[in-house]
């Protein structure tokens, strides 16, 4: 009997320990981590899926074309001082491929190169986040969406960034919300 107290006495004092241990880990992440950490495992567990968990999506208003919200795009990203750095048209790589017609599905890249930069001399890993991607997407009902990666994960996911580069990853995070939401509109 002494011996099966003592051990869950051991036990206790190593769940101890180690609560203390996480926590003293969770408090050098950046303060909005639990937050964003809790949206978005709850956005999982609605969903079953981690892209929709992970992604940003604005509905394009009724009428507007394609070439219409890719325009309204580039302004925007003009108007905040992004850079339009390229379009990757995938639904005529699989016209092309297939041999038939496929629903509307472009890429478009846009980025700062400076916070580029700035990314780029903090971690290499961060070129995954880079040139900033919104995909222009007709779903299978013919409505058009934008989709882009939420930036939240990359900005508060970790341990605190450095106050400079904070500071400029927010401006992209914004800046292509801005597009997004302003292109779907159909605002220039």
């Amino acid at each position: 009997m002494k011996f099966i107290r003592n051990l869950l006495a051991l036990v206790g004092l190593a769940a101890i320990a180690l609560a203390v241990l996480a926590y003293l880990e969770v408090a050098k992440l950046d303060p909005g981590a639990v937050g964003i950490y809790s949206d978005f495992a709850t956005k999982v567990m609605e969903t079953g899926d981690p892209a929709m968990a992970m992604m940003w999506k604005a509905e394009v208003a009724e009428g507007m074309k394609p070439d219409d919200v890719i325009d309204a795009m580039k302004s925007l990203a003009t108007e905040h001082n992004f850079l339009f750095v390229g379009e990757s048209p995938l639904y005529k790589q699989i016209e092309a491929i297939t041999g038939a017609k496929y629903r509307y599905v472009n890429f478009l890249s846009f980025c700062d190169a400076r916070i580029g930069a700035q990314m780029l001399d903090y971690h290499n890993e961060y070129s995954g986040f880079m040139p900033c991607r919104i995909a222009l997407i007709e779903d299978k009902d013919g409505r058009l969406w934008l989709y882009s990666m939420n930036l939240d994960l990359m900005i508060h996911g970790g341990r605190p960034l450095p106050p400079e580069l904070h500071a400029s990853a927010v401006k992209v995070r914004d800046t292509i919300k801005a597009i997004m939401d302003g292109a779907a509109k159909g605002q220039f």
